[in-house]
């Protein structure tokens, strides 16, 4: 039995952590990309990579500043571009062997906020999608990061719409409640695990 790669995204402020940890509460391994990535970005390897595509001004104390580092590739596709071509390939390596000590569930969720954007929804078998109302995302965020409307604004921009990633996505969650959330979620793994067990 092969086990089912689940990929789980959703835009800023959807609620998608909430959700995977919700699928980890019930027994599902779930892989966060984002923070792996984080963690990958002060391995020594990518340091240097970083530092030779970026230079010294994206450091501080000898360290990649993530701070800075946002900054400088935040309205800049093309720095954001070169460093996803530095991160993206060691967290898939990453994901990879993470998934081979997880060889005996069913599934496996990987939830990534840019899933579809770089393109790494192909490697999935099946993609969950978690939205919510653009006002309630814009709220929460506000809330969360303690940042203005327009600085919530200008991130979703660096996003695919909801409705281009539902055209491509098997199943969708809609968190504006959480308490449906979690029963869509629940109908969610009844489905794949009884695909699996066919």
């Amino acid at each position: 039995m092969m086990t089912k790669i689940i990929g789980l995204t959703g835009g800023i402020g959807s609620g998608k952590s909430t959700i995977a940890a919700y699928f980890a509460s019930k027994g599902v391994p779930v892989y966060i990309a984002d923070d792996e990535a984080k963690k990958i970005l002060y391995t020594p390897e990518a340091s240097e990579e970083v530092k030779k595509a970026f230079g010294e001004i994206v450091f501080t104390e000898g360290q990649p500043d993530r701070k800075k580092l946002s900054e400088l590739v935040f309205n800049n596709p093309e720095k954001l571009k070169q460093l996803n071509a530095i991160i993206h390939p060691k967290v898939s390596s990453h994901f990879e062997e993470w998934v081979k000590q997880h060889s005996t569930s069913p599934f496996v969720i990987k939830e990534a906020a840019i899933l579809f954007e770089s393109g790494s929804y192909k490697n999935c078998d099946a993609v969950i999608l978690v939205t919510a109302p653009k006002e309630v995302r814009i709220e929460r965020v506000m809330k969360r990061d303690n940042v203005t409307r327009e600085n919530v604004l200008a991130r979703m921009k660096n996003q695919w719409e909801d409705e281009k990633k539902a055209a491509l996505s098997h199943y969708i969650i809609n968190n504006e409640s959480l308490d449906i959330a979690k029963k869509q979620a629940d109908n969610i793994i009844t489905i794949i695990n009884s695909q699996s067990s066919r």
